[in-house]
């Protein structure tokens, strides 16, 4: 056998450890770009993280809790806000028909809801609480209100919301199931505006929800409609499909519909759906 000259031995070592260093150096870069993969995805996911503005229009009604669920929500996500805009649910639906940028609608009726989603604003509504009429009366109860009955006698001045908004649709059920005719000498704009002419003293009466006469405590007195003539309605609440901010719309709804939110609304006296 013939053997390899010294230099050309020496020439193949140097060639196998450039080799040897490459194939370290592969190795390594697949290392680097396996963290680098890790590392974007991760960045990418917490991007995707509920965070931004949420616009939530919502009844009236729901202001006190829907008020205490926003700063729930900021807190259990960080980098939230939640911004409301409430009001008369009849005219919440036509602002957002109209075009009205919000991320979620929760509506005191049906009715209202279905004026969104026949716009192809929203899809599938959930029912989430409930809401029966009470009569509110000033604090002091001047004009002596005992029963739905004495809100039809002559001389008793009465609130009621305007017949387009639910709590005035409510309240005329009530009276036709009572079979009374009550002649109202004010029609607000939602429920939050009669109770405010009521605590003012402008008023003898107003007709609104159980959970308004709770959340004005000591301003108003509520007195009781029967069972069998009094009326409710059920709320419904839904992402609207336009949501500037989908993700943290979608999160706001779920919370809602959470047994953390629901115990905020059933404290305020909402009822199941």
């Amino acid at each position: 056998m013939t053997r390899m000259p010294y230099r050309h031995l020496a020439a193949a070592a140097v060639l196998a450890t450039a080799l040897a260093t490459t194939a370290c150096g592969s190795s390594g870069d697949s290392g680097a770009s396996s963290t680098t993969t890790s590392t974007t995805s991760s960045t990418t996911s917490s991007a995707a993280a509920v965070s931004g503005t949420v616009t939530v229009f919502a009844a009236a009604s729901l202001k006190e809790a829907f008020t205490t669920l926003g700063t729930q929500f900021e807190s259990a996500h960080p980098g939230t806000k939640v911004v409301f805009n409430f009001g008369p649910s009849s005219g919440l639906a036509t602002s957002i028909v109209g075009g009205a940028p919000a991320d979620v609608f929760a509506s005191a009726s049906q009715k209202n809801m279905d004026q969104v989603t026949a716009a192809s604003l929203a899809t599938n509504p959930t029912p989430f609480v409930s809401n029966v009429m009470e009569i509110a009366v000033p604090a002091a109860n001047p004009a002596h209100i005992d029963s739905v009955d004495d809100l039809a006698k002559a001389g008793v001045k009465v609130a009621l919301c305007q017949a387009q908004v639910p709590c005035g649709t409510v309240a005329a059920k009530v009276f036709s199931n009572a079979k009374l005719t009550v002649k109202p000498v004010s029609q607000e704009v939602d429920v939050k505006s009669v109770l405010t002419k009521v605590s003012l003293g402008e008023v003898d009466a107003g007709v609104v929800y159980v959970t308004d006469v709770r959340t004005a405590g000591d301003k108003v007195k509520g007195i009781e409609i029967p069972s069998d003539v009094n009326a409710s309605t059920t709320y419904p609440i839904v992402t609207l499909t336009k949501a500037p901010n989908a993700a943290a719309a979608a999160a706001f709804t779920a919370y809602v519909l959470s047994a953390d939110g629901q115990a905020v609304l059933t404290a305020d006296g909402f009822a199941k759906p």
